[in-house]
């Protein structure tokens, strides 16, 4: 392919799929209603990347690129690598002067795109994000969301909006630039801050799900959360030296004060019960510092394999 067959591309719209078999059709119809109607001036594509899905998403992605082969584009990955490696994937086989990542199960608002098409064409914005000022979700979802924000703005990204954002539009720069600097564990906001291209934040309100549920387990989150802070935040490693002079100090302190007691005639704390408690306190930081100190080594050596952050299976595309 040639690079101005690539250039032909306006804007590739890329979607990773996990269980949303309900709910492809008619993200895919908005988008057609939406955005293909309003924006006849640009050639758009639409990727769907399912990712290992267990459910009838992939056939039924067969049968909307049946319906429209010119538009749609399927990638099929050889098993659930993730929502972020999905979008790499996609990502990956893009070919538009910008990209557009979004949600399959219809709480993205598609006719929102066209604010993102204006923003980076007229106004030659590189990145433009939405970010969620609200959302028609469960009291749970809205509390959880709310702290693992709140923790990335003050441990990684300070300029991390409250609300985090998936929405986004990437120009071609940003693209090429998120694929040459991958990672093993991927942060994938925290990438795109860091890229320090111009970004401009628009706000929206989430929509509630049409149909599914969310596969977006507190696991999933902890460990999103852990990606985010370990990549790139030297936080927890500042905390294990802190802690680590505070017990010195407190020791140190602790000793003076047998020392003056056997001076001044006293007694001492003794027995079994307060030598239990600090080797348990003791044993409990050093735990932790382990545990941190763990975390970096195996975000290390999971780097340094250099393993593929996806495998494709198949791709559904006229040039493959």
């Amino acid at each position: 392919m040639t690079r101005n067959e690539d250039n032909a591309i306006d804007v590739s719209i890329v979607i990773p799929v996990y269980y949303n078999e309900e709910t492809v059709g008619p993200t895919l119809a908005a988008i057609r209603d939406e955005v293909l109607s309003a924006r006849p001036d640009r050639r758009m594509e639409v990727i769907f990347v399912d990712d290992g899905s267990g459910d009838g998403s992939l056939e039924e992605l067969l049968r909307l690129r049946g319906e429209d082969p010119g538009l749609v584009k399927v990638v099929k990955l050889s098993r659930n690598f993730g929502q972020v490696s999905a979008i790499y994937a996609g990502l990956a086989r893009a070919r538009g002067r910008c990209a557009v990542v979004m949600s399959a199960d219809g709480q993205d608002p598609p006719e929102l795109i066209n604010r993102m098409l204006e923003v980076h064409f007229d106004e030659n914005t590189e990145i433009v994000v939405f970010t969620r000022e609200g959302r028609d979700e469960s009291l749970y979802r809205i509390v959880t969301s709310k702290i693992f924000y709140r923790m990335m703005r003050r441990l990684s990204f300070p300029n991390m909006p409250p609300g985090g954002f998936d929405f986004v539009l990437l120009g071609r720069r940003a693209i090429d630039a998120l694929q040459r600097n991958r990672e093993a564990h991927p942060f994938f906001q925290g990438q795109i801050l860091w890229l320090g291209f111009p970004i401009r934040f628009m706000r929206y309100r989430r929509r509630e799900r049409t149909a599914g549920r969310s596969r977006w387990t507190f696991g999933k989150k902890f460990t999103y959360l852990l990606d985010g802070v370990m990549s790139y935040s030297y936080v927890p490693i500042r905390l294990i030296s802190v802690l680590g002079v505070i017990t010195a100090v407190l020791g140190f302190l602790y000793a003076l004060v047998i020392f003056f007691l056997r001076l001044l005639g006293g007694h001492a704390v003794e027995g079994w019960a307060p030598l239990m408690i600090v080797v348990l306190i003791m044993g409990g930081l050093q735990m932790i510092m382990l545990g941190i100190i763990g975390e970096y080594v195996w975000r290390t050596l999971a780097q340094s394999r250099g393993r593929d952050l996806f495998i494709i299976d198949s791709v559904y595309d006229d040039d493959a």
